[in-house]
C-alpha cells in the first residue's frame, strides 16, 4: 500500500542525497562523454586509450562532487577515494568489455558504443559506491 503522507525527517535528506547524486553523476557523465568524444574524434587517441582516461577524469569529478557536497564525509577519506576509484575501474573494465563486443567485434560505432554503455556503468557504480564508498 501507498503512503500518501509527505516524505519528512531523515527521508528528506536520503531525497536530496540521491537527487545530489544523480545531479553529480550526470555532470561526470558529461565529462566522461566529452572528453571522450575530443579524445577519440579529435585527437585521434585509440577508443579503449580514450575511453580510460575520459572514465578516469569522471570518477574524479564524482569523488570530489560527493564528498564536498553531497555525502560530506572527511574521514578516511583516503580509503573513500580508493573505494570509489576502484568501482570507477570496474566501470572502465565495463566499459572495456561493451566497447570491445560492440565496436570491435560487432562493428557498432564507438560513439553510439560509448553513449549506450553510459547508463548501464553508471547505474552499476552508483549501487556499490552508495553501500562501499560512501557508506
Amino acid at each position: 500500500m501507498t503512503k500518501t503522507e509527505p516524505i519528512g525527517g531523515s527521508d528528506r535528506l536520503i531525497s536530496r542525497s540521491l537527487l545530489r547524486y544523480a545531479v553529480i553523476g550526470a555532470s561526470g557523465v558529461l565529462l566522461d562523454y566529452l572528453l571522450f568524444l575530443l579524445l577519440f574524434n579529435a585527437v585521434g587517441l585509440h577508443e579503449q586509450i580514450a575511453n580510460a582516461i575520459s572514465t578516469t577524469a569522471g570518477i574524479t569529478n564524482n569523488f570530489v562532487l560527493n564528498t564536498l557536497f553531497n555525502f560530506r564525509k572527511r574521514d578516511r577519506i583516503l580509503v573513500r577515494f580508493l573505494r570509489f576509484y576502484a568501482v570507477g575501474v570496474a566501470g572502465i573494465v565495463w566499459s572495456f568489455v561493451l566497447l570491445q563486443v560492440f565496436s570491435g567485434w560487432l562493428g557498432i560505432d564507438p560513439n553510439l558504443v560509448k553513449a549506450g554503455s553510459l547508463p548501464v556503468v553508471l547505474i552499476f557504480q552508483y549501487s556499490i559506491n552508495k553501500k562501499w564508498s560512501f557508506g
